[in-house]
């Protein structure tokens, strides 16, 4: 199966719909297969302690201000449904409360995301297993016992998921990527396993790839001189356009694995090699 390429667009949308489409026609430009957004709702996620801090953005002075302007409303996720349907492209989202998570159902999505801040919410991984949609898990911040438990819970409801490699830095150095983790989770746990990647550039992501990654997650701006917190670990839109080519390229010259002489070897070999003495 191809690699599963989605363009995150979290919340470098600015919670504009209109940067919001040109971001999903960058995706569908670009040749991904999907794209994510998050939901919050943002009075359960965060404490009124939280909310109430002092935060300066273009919507206001406070915390309260800064999320609630991120945040899409029910008539914008129609409309992003819609657009998304006529773009001919699947879009899913990271729900981070169980009210988020049942909202999202009213879409009939194709996939669900468990994002790496929500793998230790028990009962918002209950949630969205009993979907039994394909549902990709974000790992980072999360130690093996807690990956562990929330793979149970997927499995005793009959879920079918993915993992993915991830670690939570905004932007990641490439150092701390420890990419052979992907076949050591495979390997441990029987399933397929997909990088998040936040780290700047696209070595990374390709080399996870080239090390087995089943879905690729980069987060893709306009602009990454941009206001929000996610820009720094994005690409632009043609970065994204090269990482999936570079992808695409990669998965065909992994091959099968079989060693055979090729057509044009077989051409090669009748002018070079000379002696046979085998």
């Amino acid at each position: 199966m191809p690699v599963f390429i989605i363009a995150e667009l979290g919340i470098n949308h600015n919670g504009d719909i209109n940067i919001a489409k040109k971001l999903i026609d960058g995706a569908v430009f670009s040749g991904a297969d999907a794209v994510k957004f998050q939901k919050r709702t943002i009075d359960k996620v965060y404490s009124k302690a939280e909310l109430d801090k002092t935060r300066e953005s273009p919507w206001g002075n406070t915390t309260r201000e800064q999320k609630f302007g991120l945040e899409f409303s029910e008539d914008e996720y129609d409309e992003i449904d819609q657009y998304c349907r006529e773009k001919k492209i699947q879009w899913f989202a990271s729900a981070w409360d169980i009210d988020s998570q049942v909202f999202l159902r009213k879409y009939n999505l194709k996939y669900n995301k468990v994002s790496s801040a929500m793998l230790t919410h028990r009962d918002l991984l209950e949630k969205v297993s009993e979907e039994k949609k394909y549902t990709f898990i974000s790992t980072g911040m999360s130690n093996m016992e807690e990956i562990e438990k929330a793979i149970k819970i997927f499995k005793q409801n009959k879920c079918p998921f993915e993992l993915m490699h991830c670690n939570s830095t905004y932007p990641m150095p490439d150092i701390e990527a420890n990419l052979k983790l992907i076949p050591f989770f495979k390997e441990k746990f029987g399933c397929q396993v997909g990088y998040s990647s936040h780290d700047v550039g696209l070595i990374t992501p390709c080399a996870a790839v080239a090390l087995g990654a089943t879905s690729v997650e980069k987060h893709i701006t306009l602009d990454r001189a941009m206001y929000g917190s996610d820009q720094a670990a994005s690409v632009e839109i043609m970065g994204f356009y090269r990482l999936v080519n570079y992808i695409r390229t990669i998965e065909k010259a992994l091959g099968d694995g079989l060693k055979r002489v090729t057509a044009q070897e077989e051409i090669i070999k009748q002018k070079l090699r000379k002696v046979n003495t085998l």
